[in-house]
């Protein structure tokens, strides 16, 4: 069992804390949450039902197939820590299985600590860009405070209005979305809750986008120049950025990434990993 940080993460350290930790959960996401029969999930499952592949030690008994059977919603999910926060933390250990009384508390709060988590992991990231050297300090304050919210009984969290919450730190975040886009040293483009699906932005240079929400499903940005462009809450299911340059991009997330597609030479910032299931690029030795 990996240990649960006591602490808020530090500007440009290890984000280990805001990343699914499956062993050190009980299966939340595979429990509270509802999903229906899809192109993403082969059944459809209530919310607070378990589904049909978890295992009685919590763990996934297709784990490593949930593509091939028709699951591929799992693979994109992450909680950003708030299954081992919730099940560590918040509720001490004890699980829902052996203690039924804390079934229905636990569901509830668990969405609401994965929007505090996925907040976390925004300020985080841009306390690590110097760009937002101005804003920092207040930046700090709000991660503070919002570490402090996933500190609190399960209760309170319950109680939390997030949507306020995620208005507060939002502020923050467009603020050093706009220090860093600022960089680009020209007038980027807006398209700012967009709708660009299935748009054809082969090689587009995107370097500074304000691309907040917009919608890029099946959009073809593969070649793209997304340097310094802001993803946050950016639809990218089956989007091909095979070839694109995400380096320097403002508040990417790994579901993002693991909604779309990629290959070897998609660039990507050092923070977020490369999806399993992207193509590999052949080499000359047809490797």
């Amino acid at each position: 069992m990996s240990a649960i940080r006591d602490a808020a993460p530090a500007p440009g350290e290890d984000r280990a804390a805001l990343r699914g930790d499956c062993g050190n959960c009980f299966g939340l996401c595979c429990v509270a949450l509802p999903f229906a029969a899809s192109a993403d999930f082969a059944v459809t499952k209530d919310a607070g039902t378990p589904c049909r592949n978890l295992r009685e030690d919590f763990g996934c008994g297709i784990h490593a197939k949930l593509r091939d059977r028709g699951f591929s919603g799992c693979t994109v999910y992450d909680c950003f820590g708030a299954g081992q926060k919730v099940s560590q933390v918040t509720f001490g250990g004890r699980d829902w299985r052996s203690a039924p009384d804390t079934s229905r508390q636990m569901f509830e709060v668990f969405p609401v600590m994965r929007h505090l988590h996925e907040l976390l992991w925004y300020l985080t990231e841009a306390l690590t860009r110097t760009e937002a050297r101005p804003v920092h300090a207040d930046l700090r304050r709000m991660l503070e405070e919002t570490e402090a919210l996933t500190r609190g009984d399960a209760a309170s969290l319950a109680a939390l209005d997030v949507a306020e919450h995620r208005q507060k730190v939002n502020a923050l975040l467009l603020r050093t979305s706009e220090l860093v886009r600022a960089k680009a040293g020209r007038k980027a483009r807006n398209h700012r809750g967009a709708d660009l699906m299935g748009a054809r932005l082969r090689r587009a240079d995107l370097r500074g986008a304000n691309l907040r929400g917009a919608w890029l499903i099946a959009a073809d940005l593969s070649g793209a120049d997304l340097r310094g462009a802001d993803l946050i809450g950016a639809d990218l299911r089956d989007a091909d950025l095979a070839g694109a340059d995400l380096t320097d991009s403002v508040f990417l997330t790994q579901p993002q990434l693991n909604a779309a597609k990629g290959d070897d030479a998609t660039k990507l910032p050092p923070a977020l990993t490369r999806p399993a299931h992207w193509k590999r690029t052949k080499r000359a030795d047809g490797a």
